[in-house]
């Protein structure tokens, strides 16, 4: 479904993802409010959401669409290249954040991510993460109960993940095979109680897990 405030744009991105065999488009939306009403009429594995929309705005949205619909997957879009926004839409349940003016090729290949349950974190998003926890204060308690249940191999491989790295990246640097990373990924977002590593990285940040210095 895209979910665009401007008619233009949405037929801009119809026109692109038309060519791609293996997508369809089942919907459109002018705002959140739309979006939340359509999500209940057809089946929508991917959303691209725009950020600044009349009536209820697409982090608002996705803060709901993620509840009513944990299956649909939230690509945000936007032409604001900021942190705050960066932080609140995943914050909010959006499995990425791609900006519009990014290639066509690039959008395509982020849905495909998204809709196979990936998350689309890249290296530049997680620095805004970072950057935006580095003006908070940092936690004073000690680590919720799920965070402490991670094993030592757990809390390398989430560190890895803070970082922006890849599963093929993270089997590299620690020397294992990708599908034990995919094991070890499974296991952190079953035990933190996340839908995807995005989220899992936002609750590392948020509980102090990982500092601004890992995130090289």
């Amino acid at each position: 479904m895209i979910v665009d405030d401007q008619a233009l744009v949405r037929a801009g991105f119809r026109m692109i993802l038309d060519a791609e065999p293996d997508l369809e488009i089942v919907a459109e939306a002018s705002d959140g409010l739309e979006a939340l009403e359509a999500v209940d009429r057809y089946t929508v594995d991917v959303v691209l959401m725009d950020i600044r929309m009349p009536n209820l705005d697409g982090i608002e949205a996705t803060r709901r669409l993620v509840e009513r619909s944990p299956s649909t997957h939230v690509l945000m879009l936007t032409t604001f290249d900021l942190n705050e926004y960066v932080y609140e839409a995943l914050r909010a349940g959006a499995a990425g954040f791609l900006l519009k003016d990014a290639p066509p090729e690039q959008l395509v290949d982020a849905i495909r991510v998204v809709a196979a349950g990936e998350s689309l974190l890249a290296p530049t998003i997680t620095r805004r993460v970072i950057e935006e926890f580095v003006r908070r204060p940092p936690p004073t308690e000690g680590l919720p109960p799920e965070v402490e249940s991670l094993t030592a191999r757990e809390i390398e491989v989430l560190r890895l993940i803070a970082r922006g790295r890849s599963n093929a990246e993270i089997a590299k640097e620690l020397f294992l095979g990708e599908t034990t990373v995919k094991t070890h990924v499974a296991r952190i977002l079953q035990k933190l109680d996340v839908r995807d590593r995005v989220q899992a990285v936002v609750l590392a940040y948020e509980t102090g897990l990982v500092q601004r210095g890992e995130a090289s």
